[in-house]
């Protein structure tokens, strides 16, 4: 077995640098990675087939029969509508609902904001 004494010693010969070390344990990239991923608050991808199952449910059957969200884009939820009245109703009075119920289920990063 190698002492630690000799580890570092061929480490820094290696290197051609002491090895310094700050104090901070070690920690596998794996867990780094998973811990910058839960500070940032992207533990939850979601995409457009989580959305389009929730539509319905998030509209109600008559709103989601008339329209369907195309795509998701930088937060932005596209959604396209089939009739004029309906693109109406949607974007004076129900826009911000949907918007606040996508993004309770969601959550706030993944819909910004819907445009019709």
């Amino acid at each position: 077995m190698i002492s630690k004494s000799l580890r570092r010693h061929v480490v820094e010969e290696w290197r051609g640098l002491p090895e310094k070390r700050d104090g901070r344990p070690l920690v596998a990239v794996s867990d780094a990675i998973q811990a910058l991923v839960t500070r940032l608050g992207l533990t939850e991808r979601i995409n457009e087939g989580d959305i389009l199952a929730a539509w319905r449910e998030v509209v109600g059957d008559f709103l989601a029969q008339h329209s369907r969200p195309s795509r998701l884009v930088n937060g932005v939820l596209h959604v396209e509508v089939l009739q004029s009245s309906v693109r109406y109703e949607l974007d004076r009075t129900w826009r911000p609902e949907i918007l606040k119920k996508l993004q309770a289920r969601f959550g706030k990063n993944a819909v910004k904001e819907i445009k019709l």
